[in-house]
């Protein structure tokens, strides 16, 4: 990076390219709450992306999906494998916010402060979460964890309608779904303070895709584009995942999504586009 990083997104890409997990919910708190709005800020900039994003550590080790093994919360080592695939997604959750902040030149300012304070919100999620996982024995790294949603940040490297159409209001948004089922499998499994963290979570999480819901509508207005319309095409575009029922319309709603985006989510998932393979 050159002399003249103290820029709010050139800071931004520094955090993301810190490999290790506590220093970097560590820098992307404190930048949040070091004053963002009073840091030089230009959002027409076109930052050159730097090799290595986004800076992670050597563990966990990245496996495909499906060979991510399913563990019982009844126990330990199960629920740590639990706790820890949460975490994975919250430092995942962490790069995505924070390369959204230096990726995209020509938005508005309060673009990249929204998707700071995520950064920031993450960065608590992955340290209660890693907290906890310490707890019982593990620490992040000890279990293998797939790349989905670091996938998906790259195809839409290049499309910021599409990153804010398949990431928050997309893959984040099956963490409103997942949240409830998972609590009720930890407070079964006797671990509430697991249950309470979640709360958090899914509290903040409902605001994560607030924030993606309404930048993306903005993006698709001015564009000229209908975002309920485009939705679908954008999915069978990039290979975004079918999403699948259960859904947690309640959370959905106060995250933004309009009665016609929620009968969509419920149709015959058959004519949604198949997951990527």
């Amino acid at each position: 990076m050159n002399d003249d990083n103290d820029d709010l997104r050139c800071e931004a890409l520094r955090v993301l390219c810190l490999r290790d997990p506590a220093d970097k919910a560590a820098a992307a708190r404190a930048l949040h709450a070091g004053g963002a709005p009073a840091r030089p800020l230009d959002p027409q900039r076109k930052i050159p992306r730097p090799d290595g994003l986004p800076g992670r550590p050597e563990r966990p080790r990245l496996v495909p999906t499906l060979q991510v093994p399913k563990r019982s919360p009844f126990t330990t080592e199960g629920r740590a494998a639990l706790i820890h695939a949460i975490a994975h997604i919250e430092f995942n959750a962490i790069n995505l916010a924070l390369d959204a902040v230096w990726r995209f030149p020509g938005m508005p300012a309060d673009f990249y402060l929204d998707w700071l304070k995520v950064a920031a919100e993450e960065a608590l999620h992955f340290g209660l979460l890693h907290e906890h996982l310490q707890t019982l024995g593990f620490s992040y790294g000890d279990f293998d964890a797939h790349d989905g949603l670091w996938t998906m940040a790259e195809r839409t490297a290049g499309d910021v309608l599409a990153r804010m159409a398949l990431v928050p209001r997309t893959l984040e948004a099956r963490g409103l779904d997942a949240t409830p089922p998972l609590q009720a499998k930890f407070a079964k499994a006797g671990d509430p303070r697991a249950v309470e963290i979640l709360d958090i979570i899914l509290r903040d999480e409902v605001g994560h895709v607030e924030i993606g819901n309404r930048w993306y509508r903005h993006l698709a207005r001015q564009r000229g584009l209908d975002p309920v319309a485009i939705y679908p095409e954008l999915v069978q575009r990039y290979e975004a995942p079918r999403l699948r029922p259960p859904f947690n319309l309640a959370a959905r709603e106060a995250a933004g999504f309009s009665a016609e985006e929620l009968a969509y989510l419920q149709a015959d998932p058959s004519a949604d586009p198949p997951p990527p393979g």
